[in-house]
């Protein structure tokens, strides 16, 4: 447990820490005028979105790599992240599809974007660039398996070859 004064900045910041405090014995909060409080709450209600869950489908391609490099790298990526479902691959391109929670498409995007080059070396991935990237809301998915068409149900979770 670190010991300090309160406010004290922690070792190796240089922003100040912020404390809260309690309210004084004297204090009466009987005084003070509810309905702004909770129009105000009201507002940041309406305001908050709710996440929703995304599909994503990433595509990478690049220069050809061994397959029990590329299969071992998907599988480390998978590992470190159990939300993947499941990964195919050749040895010059693979596709990943899992679900994302966002507030909107724009933010789940901007993470699935960043999904690859910010693992490429924990994961040893390939230096393959992305291709593609699909995001599509649950009911869309669910719309498009109901009606046959679109990215098969992602039943063999895991690494696959194509």
């Amino acid at each position: 447990m670190r010991r300090a004064r309160p406010g004290a900045l922690p070792r190796g910041t240089t922003e100040r820490a912020l404390t809260s405090v309690e309210a004084g014995a004297d204090f009466d909060d009987e005084s003070l005028d509810q309905e702004p409080a909770r129009e105000l709450e009201t507002t940041r209600a309406a305001e908050r979105e709710v996440s929703k869950l995304w599909h994503i489908t990433l595509s990478v391609s690049g220069a050809a790599a061994p397959l029990k490099e590329v299969r071992r790298a998907l599988e480390q990526l998978a590992h470190d992240h159990p939300f993947l479902l499941t990964s195919r691959y050749a040895n010059d391109h693979a596709e990943i599809r899992y679900w994302e929670e966002a507030r909107d498409l724009h933010d789940a995007a901007a993470v699935a974007l960043r999904l690859w080059g910010e693992h490429r070396q924990s994961a040893q991935l390939p230096p393959w660039e992305i291709v593609g990237l699909e995001v599509i809301d649950r009911e869309t998915y669910h719309q498009r398996i109901a009606e046959g068409y679109g990215p098969p149900p992602a039943a063999p979770v895991g690494v696959h070859p194509y």
